[in-house]
């Protein structure tokens, strides 16, 4: 089964949520046991979304979560407000929470726990940016990054994402996918489902879905219009 996930970042207001109950109306139509999509929106539209898409088959997650189940932590959602909301999934990672949260593999990790604590599924993300990729060491620098989930690599899912591909329209060679998700699958054997994510298309996305330990795709800007993200779940058929 191919997993479809759609993060959404920061865009989205209420009115986005007819954009949502159109892709559960499309995903309706996929063969059931191919394909499960799942809709990560803003904190703000999570719980709107998860009950207008009770009922369908289109899973709900979260951006990022603290690790702390409550606290003195102004601004932050943990991760059992997160559940509490009704998703079942929790992205954790993402190179932009790195960067502008300065999340490290301490901080990650204790996220991690903290997201499987209530329940939720954590997709980990990993991926080098354009630097290290031209030094030739994008596989050693990720393979590093797998060692926040290694040990409990049976309870998470795993997404690649090269940060220089995020948004840009650039996208890694077949190859040079395949190479890095054989090296995850390697590490983390054969239970982890690897999603791979940076600039995600329906014109592409057939091709980078038909890689060998392609189990997935975790998708940006595309997932914010239904028949872009209706047609890269198409893809994987």
């Amino acid at each position: 089964m191919s997993l479809i996930i759609g993060n959404w970042k920061m865009h989205g207001l209420k009115d986005a949520l007819g954009e949502a109950r159109a892709i559960s109306g499309g995903a309706a139509m996929l063969p059931e046991d191919k394909h499960q999509l799942v809709i990560c929106p803003p904190y703000t539209l999570l719980a709107m979304m998860a009950e207008a898409l009770m009922e369908t088959n289109v899973l709900i997650g979260g951006q990022d979560c603290h690790p702390s189940p409550s606290g003195a932590h102004t601004g932050r959602i943990s991760a059992e407000m997160v559940a509490d909301c009704g998703a079942t999934y929790c992205i954790i990672g993402h190179s932009e929470c790195r960067d502008e949260l300065g999340d490290d593999d301490e901080l990650l990790s204790r996220k991690v726990e903290g997201a499987l604590r209530a329940g939720l599924v954590p997709i980990f993300c990993v991926g080098e940016s354009l630097e290290i990729r031209e030094t030739g060491h994008a596989e050693t620098f990720v393979n590093g990054q797998l060692d926040v989930v290694a040990k409990i690599a049976d309870r998470v899912i795993v997404a690649y994402e090269p940060i220089w591909a995020i948004g840009t329209g650039k996208v890694p060679t077949v190859e040079d996918i395949a190479a890095m998700h054989a090296m995850m699958r390697e590490r983390l054997g054969g239970s982890t489902p690897l999603l791979y994510g940076g600039s995600v298309k329906p014109g592409n996305a057939a091709e980078i879905l038909a890689v060998e330990n392609v189990n997935g795709a975790l998708v940006g800007g595309a997932s914010l219009k239904a028949e872009d993200f209706l047609g890269i779940a198409q893809a994987a058929s």
